[in-house]
């Protein structure tokens, strides 16, 4: 069974993944994810938001040599607009410090 957790929020500065039960010697790239990811622009009605964003995924575990290890695999989608974001959003979702008014 393939199991998948998610963590993070649609304006935060990253969303995080880990996918579990991938077994081991699974050919596996970030390249690879990269190009599915790519596919979410194609299309009728896409925003203007696909001009300024552009998804990286970037693996940090489960994987090497391009292969999983059987092991969770640890992903990270940064939002590349997290920090140019003029609404305030990195204020708004600070991880730290008092609320103020937001």
């Amino acid at each position: 069974m393939i199991r998948y957790l998610t963590a993070g929020e649609s304006h935060g500065e990253a969303l995080i993944g880990v996918v579990e039960g991938l077994p081991a010697g699974v050919p596996l790239t970030a390249d690879d994810l990269n190009e599915h990811l790519g596919r979410r622009w194609l299309g009728y009605g896409r925003g203007g938001r696909s001009k300024i964003e552009r998804d990286q995924v970037h693996v940090y575990s489960g994987v090497r040599f391009s292969k999983t290890l059987g092991s969770p695999v640890g992903l990270r989608l940064d939002n590349g607009a997290y920090e140019k974001d003029r609404a305030g959003w990195p204020e708004k979702m600070a991880l730290e410090g008092e609320r103020g008014d937001v």
